[in-house]
């Protein structure tokens, strides 16, 4: 990120720009990471991109982030997707280009959908509005947590377009395919209760509740060492598809560095000596 400044109670928020579309702030190991367009509820144009962009780099290069808490600014949305409007000029001057699925070749380019080998669980905070692109966003977090107001729906056959954020791959992957078709063939929505229902969504709380639940899972993420919880996240998310066979035979990196780590160590001996394991990720 090009600049960082620190508040009075020690985390650091960082800025891309003098006018930024996105907020990012560390506080210890967490990042929060917040989608900042509120007056068009957090529509995500291509200058938002080109941020997103930057913040994952640094979250990923980042070693004293465990875990990050993606969330969109204000009541009333997480962020209801593609910027239409700016769409709409960039069809009009013939530059909207002719890709479908994925940001390849656009900007901002990988974005969190197309991050396959971000190893860091990433919780997404939902209150409101949570469309196309920004529920396509949500599926492709580790853990979602909503507030009873939030609305999700992959609208795009209304309008012409394609989930093509991961959306049409995503969702006949997490739901059961009569269900997910249901969905994408149709542009319904549905609500926090129902995406809880249906798996989508891991806990839903009144919209007051929000952070202090967001808070509850990332403070049992923290628990946790943070190379397993990579190691997890890689092993769970490249096996998916695979045999089980070629999956128990398949080599993980994050696995191999926990194996070879300090932390392997410490969580045993913590347990032996009755202690709070002291996690180093290394």
């Amino acid at each position: 990120m090009s600049e960082e400044s620190r508040s009075s109670d020690g985390s650091v928020t960082a800025r891309t720009s003098e006018d930024p579309r996105v907020r990012y702030e560390k506080d210890g190991h967490v990042a929060r990471v917040t989608l900042d367009r509120p007056g068009v509820l957090n529509a995500m144009d291509l200058r938002m991109h080109e941020e997103l962009a930057a913040v994952w780099d640094e979250v990923e290069a980042d070693d004293e982030v465990w875990v990050v808490v993606l969330s969109g600014a204000g009541e009333r949305a997480f962020s209801v997707g593609q910027d239409l409007k700016e769409l709409a000029e960039r069809v009009r001057a013939g530059t909207a280009g002719t890709a479908t699925f994925g940001s390849r070749g656009k900007p901002g380019w990988p974005r969190l959908t197309e991050r396959f080998d971000l190893a860091k669980p990433v919780v997404a905070k939902v209150r409101g509005y949570a469309m196309g692109g920004g529920f396509e966003l949500a599926l492709a977090c580790d853990i979602v947590v909503a507030a009873e107001d939030a609305t999700f729906a992959l609208p795009e056959a209304r309008l012409g377009l394609m989930a093509g954020a991961g959306g049409v791959f995503r969702l006949t992957r997490q739901l059961p395919w009569r269900t997910a078709m249901g969905h994408l063939l149709t542009g319904r929505p549905m609500d926090a209760r129902r995406a809880f229902e249906l798996g989508l969504v891991n806990e839903v709380v009144p919209a007051a509740e929000l952070d202090a639940c967001v808070d509850g899972w990332v403070a049992d993420i923290l628990r946790c060492a943070p190379l397993s919880v990579r190691a997890i996240k890689e092993a769970a998310g490249k096996s998916v598809t695979m045999p089980l066979e070629t999956a128990f035979a398949t080599r993980y990196p994050w696995e191999e560095r926990r194996m070879a780590s300090r932390d392997a160590v410490e969580g045993p001996l913590a347990f032996v000596e009755k202690r709070d394991p002291r996690w180093q990720a290394r």
